[in-house]
């Protein structure tokens, strides 16, 4: 991790894809709040800064869902300027667990959708 000397970009760490494991994926897709951190980059296809997702919670409840997906791999923070950007980690979620990124954000879909049947 690089320092936070004068005149450069703060880091923070994120695990490399090999160090990635499921069951961290996994409790981090758990949260229904993560999730839906996780839903909105997967429909925005591109870097948000935290301020772009609506979400329930208080600032620092937000930044612990943002810390705990970004420590799991799910997501990767940059900071540019003043704004911290979230990007989904597709790519490396599906090169280690094919497709399940999908089904789960296609899960969550359904269980918000409207027309599905009472159980």
């Amino acid at each position: 991790m690089t320092s936070d000397a004068p005149g450069r970009a703060r880091a923070l760490a994120h695990p490399d894809r090999a160090e990635i494991r499921l069951e961290q994926v996994l409790h981090a897709l758990a949260d229904p709040v993560r999730l839906s951190l996780v839903r909105t980059l997967a429909d925005a296809g591109e870097e948000l800064p935290c301020s772009a997702f609506p979400v329930p919670v208080t600032k620092s409840t937000s930044t612990h869902h943002f810390r705990v997906l970004r420590e799991a791999g799910v997501i990767h923070q940059v900071y540019r300027g003043t704004a911290k950007l979230n990007a989904l980690r597709r790519a490396d979620l599906d090169a280690l667990f094919p497709g399940l990124l999908d089904v789960v954000l296609a899960a969550r879909r359904d269980q918000e959708s409207p027309a599905r049947s009472g159980a």
